[in-house]
């Protein structure tokens, strides 16, 4: 089985991923004892993890320690940068790398944003999945997870899961 690339982030309503300031508390709203939204289910299905340098520095700024130390991880970013055990920091061609992880990893690759990051492979089609998470409120502005001048897409419908707190899960691949 080829391994796919899948994008799993929530968004609002309104489809923002941060506010303007890349606030993010407004994911807190469905927090709830107990439930994460099928996330250790997904991360362990994962070997291989792709974030964006401002994706990166917004979670280590929230945790104590990186929660995806067991993977592969390439933070794609403009800056030369030392790797740091398992963590690489990656300035070449995204097109390039993913085409490469495809050919050698063994489960799937998680895309974790942002939103520069998936447009970009969006304008190569090298997405293969989404879960989205839709988080019951409309910010009005912020960071949009779709910008303009992606290519357009038809996807299927996988799975759609409502959840107890508001959140509602849509799960799609590409056709």
């Amino acid at each position: 089985m080829n391994p796919k690339s899948i994008l799993y982030i929530a968004m609002s309503l309104d489809g923002y991923i941060a506010k303007a300031d890349d606030n993010i508390d407004f994911l807190s709203i469905v927090e709830k004892d107990g439930e994460d939204y099928g996330y250790t289910n997904f991360v362990n299905s994962v070997d291989t993890v792709i974030m964006g340098r401002k994706t990166y520095d917004k979670i280590l700024s929230l945790v104590p320690e990186f929660p995806h130390k067991d993977k592969e991880t390439y933070i794609i970013t403009h800056n030369d940068k030392a790797s740091l055990e398992k963590i690489k920091f990656y300035t070449g061609n995204l097109k390039e790398l993913i085409t490469t992880l495809k050919g050698k990893v063994a489960k799937d690759i998680f895309i974790d944003g942002g939103a520069e990051i998936v447009n970009e492979l969006l304008k190569d089609n090298l997405i293969d999945e989404f879960y989205i998470s839709i988080i019951p409120i409309l910010l009005g502005n912020g960071i949009s997870l779709f910008q303009n001048r992606i290519p357009e897409f038809k996807l299927q419908l996988i799975s759609s899961k409502a959840y107890e707190k508001g959140l509602v899960q849509l799960h799609y691949k590409v056709i």
